[in-house]
């Protein structure tokens, strides 16, 4: 395999390529919904600031759109189908994860 057949991750690690961004879409494919204070709860270390940047910069991606449910004070996060369609990698870094990375990680 030569680096020619892999092509271009520049798009892919743009959206996926910092500390946090992969451990909350994580959340988004797992559940329907979910609030900024469920994330940051599920995130362990994260400051709000940083979750808040991290999220527009999704929601402006196009991965993530923001709802407002029942009432307008309280907005829910969901994935958009060009989310959806990052559950693939996701899982192929679960599972590279499970099979190289230390147990304590």
């Amino acid at each position: 395999m030569t680096y020619d057949t892999i092509g271009c991750v520049k798009a892919a690690t743009k959206i996926l390529g910092d500390k946090w961004t992969p451990q909350l879409l994580r959340f988004f494919i797992n559940e329907e919904s979910v609030r900024f204070c469920q994330i940051q709860d599920l995130v362990e270390g994260i400051n709000p600031r940083t979750l808040s940047a991290r999220l527009d910069a999704l929601e402006k991606e196009g991965i993530i759109s923001k709802v407002f449910p029942n009432d307008r004070a309280r907005c829910e996060y969901k994935l958009t189908e060009k989310g959806k369609a990052l559950a693939p990698i996701l899982h192929d870094m679960e599972v590279w994860s499970e099979r190289y990375a230390p147990a304590h990680v």
